[in-house]
């Protein structure tokens, strides 16, 4: 039973923990790196490393998505970004580099994305990747679902990412016929990936809709004002934790079929993402970390994509920093710091091997305990 907390007469609160409050128990065998595998697969798509890209266009041009591709990862190109809305957007990346972290800079990213989508760019975009030879994956969000995925399906994407701050199975509308994510994805012949939750319920709900996997969290880091603005935060140890939960009894309820759960918050070291996989996540969604990289979309700028919302935006803008290294330097090294943000998954075989875990699945079962 988890600690619940009186915080006033009537109410209580459940205790919910960081990734930050939790470290990693070593088990009694430890593990050749050479002997770990990072590999996990979405459906028939198979991934040399449990990195999936946050859909940001400070990350991710087609280019950067083929690059992550090729480097073994999941790139996700934004089906609502500047690439979709602009015929060349590098000048515009150029100057959102440039810009300080200030209220203009969330000014200017509104005024940037008020230009309308292209549908003919989307498509010419996703043929772009697929181009590339990787696995194609493009997000779009609930609200814009039915009106772009026509155009995505057309165009050959292999994994289609339904992404919100928050997505549930059932919304509620008086205004608007709300998106049905299970008539939807029973009529596709595609992987879908719809997100982000933060609780048991839901998770178990977009389980149910048939999605093949469930992003967790709400792409909270440290230039997320989400909180501020919305008053939500979940720790994330422990939404991935009742997501890992929400998946063992939709397993037992379907007889066997496995989601993934792609954890999207907190995340910028190698520690953290071994946390995030001893609660029970399959892959990691990067943002902020991959905005590091030597050639980066927007040169080291950082903003999420709920950043330029044109009435309510949730999230700052970060100032370009100097590069940390090579996409591959920061994925797999070498390293030339010991903080932990370069060979962000040789810092995770590391530990499963320190831990004596061959693959991701047993490292889901790594002990944990509470160190704050």
């Amino acid at each position: 039973m988890r600690d619940v907390v009186e915080i006033g007469l009537g109410k209580t609160a459940q205790r919910g923990y960081h990734l930050d409050d939790i470290a990693i128990v070593p088990s009694r065998r430890t593990r050749d790196v050479d002997d770990v595998s990072t590999e996990w697969r979405v459906d028939a798509y198979p991934f040399k490393i449990p990195c999936v890209a946050h859909p940001s266009d400070a990350t991710m041009s087609p280019d950067a998505a083929i690059a992550l591709g090729r480097l073994g990862g999941l790139g996700v190109l934004n089906a609502e970004g500047l690439w979709t809305r602009y015929e060349d957007p590098t000048k515009i990346l150029e100057e959102l580099a440039s810009l300080d972290a200030d209220a203009d800079a969330t000014k200017r990213l509104q005024e940037v994305y008020a230009e309308p989508i292209r549908p003919e760019l989307l498509a010419e975009r996703v043929r772009a990747m697929r181009d590339g030879g990787v696995t194609v994956a493009v997000r779009v969000s609930p609200q814009h679902t039915l009106a772009l995925a026509p155009v995505v399906l057309d165009a050959g994407v292999d994994l289609l990412v339904i992404q919100g701050t928050l997505v549930s199975a059932e919304h509620v509308s008086t205004t608007d016929e709300p998106l049905n994510l299970k008539e939807f994805i029973a009529d596709l012949d595609l992987p879908v990936i719809v997100g982000g939750c933060t609780d048991y319920k839901t998770a178990l709900h977009l389980m149910r809709t048939g999605a093949a996997g469930v992003i967790v969290g709400i792409g909270a880091d440290e230039w997320s004002t989400t909180d501020t603005v919305l008053g939500i935060r979940v720790p994330m140890a422990t939404a991935i934790a009742d997501a890992a939960a929400a998946r063992r009894d939709y397993l037992d309820e379907t007889g066997g079929r496995y989601v993934h759960l792609i954890a999207d918050g907190g995340i910028s070291t190698s520690g953290d993402i071994a946390k995030a996989i001893g609660c029970g996540a399959d892959a990691v969604m990067l943002g902020e970390p991959l905005s590091l990289a030597e050639g980066a979309p927007a040169g080291g700028a950082w903003w999420h994509s709920a950043a330029s919302h044109p009435s309510l935006p949730r999230g700052g803008f970060c100032i370009a920093g100097e590069p940390d290294g090579t996409l591959e330097e920061i994925l797999y090294g070498p390293a030339d710091r010991p903080d932990g943000q370069l060979n962000l998954f040789g810092g995770l075989r590391r530990a499963m091997a320190k831990c004596g875990y061959r693959d991701l699945k047993e490292f889901q079962k790594v002990a944990l305990v509470l160190d704050r």
